[in-house]
């Protein structure tokens, strides 16, 4: 087996000459590998934290940071009215991209979170596609199919036959979507790469 690398060396503009100089020898696969392209060059990143809600998924989040040798900050909320003041702040430290992590209060003030993001010319990633519906840039999480009361049901049914709580399994979810509204990438001047839209599963134009 002989392995043929080509390396970009960060400089994306020599991707196709390389992707064609593989192709001419006839190779018999190629596999590229690389991170999240909307923002190839990211590297000063910020999260939404509403301070009430679990800080597991904060703690998954700055260990996915390091591993990819972000700089990272945690943006504090202690509810809705503390929102703007998070945003002014993200726009002083001139965080490049902001993750918005699960709340029940931001996804009740998602329209407003839009609005924010908007305003501030942040780009920003929420956890399903109601955020996108409401004018949010991008969203991936758990199919909301999937992400839904019928599970829950399933485990109320076990439980009232029964079952203890303690011993019914935590379900992960299988299927996530990624949905990406391209009126709000254009109206805060960011391309969206082609392959990123051939892989979304929602698209608002």
């Amino acid at each position: 087996m002989i392995f043929e690398i080509r390396w970009a060396e960060n400089k994306l503009d020599h991707l196709p000459a390389l992707a064609a100089e593989l192709v001419r020898l006839k190779s018999d696969v190629i596999v590229t590998g690389g991170t999240k392209e909307v923002l190839p060059r990211l590297s000063r990143a910020a999260v939404l934290w509403d301070t009430s809600s679990t800080a597991g998924q904060l703690r998954t989040v700055e260990e996915a940071a390091r591993s990819m040798g972000l700089q990272f900050e945690v943006a504090k909320v202690r509810g809705s009215d503390e929102l703007e003041h998070a945003f002014d702040g993200l726009t002083k430290r001139r965080a490049e991209a902001l993750v918005i992590l699960g709340s029940p209060i931001f996804t009740a003030q998602r329209a407003r979170l839009a609005d924010l993001t908007l305003k501030h010319r942040v780009r920003a990633i929420y956890y399903h596609e109601g955020f996108t519906q409401a004018g949010g840039l991008l969203a991936y999480g758990p199919k909301l199919s999937e992400f839904s009361w019928h599970r829950a049901a399933i485990f109320v049914d076990k439980i009232l036959k029964g079952a203890k709580p303690a011993h019914l399994p935590v379900e992960q979810p299988t299927t996530f979507d990624l949905a990406i509204n391209l009126r709000t990438a254009k109206q805060i001047g960011l391309t969206i790469p082609p392959n990123v839209l051939a892989r979304a599963d929602k698209v608002i134009k």
